[in-house]
């Protein structure tokens, strides 16, 4: 059974910072392609980040460039979301998502990031 657990979300201050994990099972972590992707109220699924198998990564959005950095430990199954100078639009659900092929696609149950003061 393959499961992806989020952690690491949570209220801050504007200007602060927080790290999302998402640890992995029941799947040959190191051979997908890892994203996390965030939804906030009213508004669309948006992906935020990728990273390859091999540890190529990028950051899909424009607003989260140089803020936002995505990473993944290989031996730990875990792929991670460092948050810096956090925005109030930054406000979301965060989602990891593993990808590999066509088909395979699986999905966390997201964590709430919420950033206010």
């Amino acid at each position: 059974q393959v499961q992806l657990v989020e952690s690491g979300g949570g209220l801050v201050q504007p200007g602060g910072s927080l790290r999302l994990s998402c640890t992995t099972s029941g799947l040959l972590f190191s051979s997908y392609v890892m994203r996390w992707w965030r939804q906030a109220p009213g508004k669309e699924r948006e992906m935020v980040a990728g990273i390859t198998s091999t540890g190529h990564n990028t950051i899909d959005i424009e607003s989260a460039k140089g803020r936002f950095t995505i990473s993944r430990d290989n031996a730990k199954n875990t792929v991670y979301l460092q948050m810096n100078s956090l925005k109030p639009e930054d406000t979301a659900v965060y989602y990891c998502n593993a990808g590999r092929g066509a088909y395979e696609d699986y999905w966390g149950q997201g964590t709430q990031v919420t950033v206010s003061s």
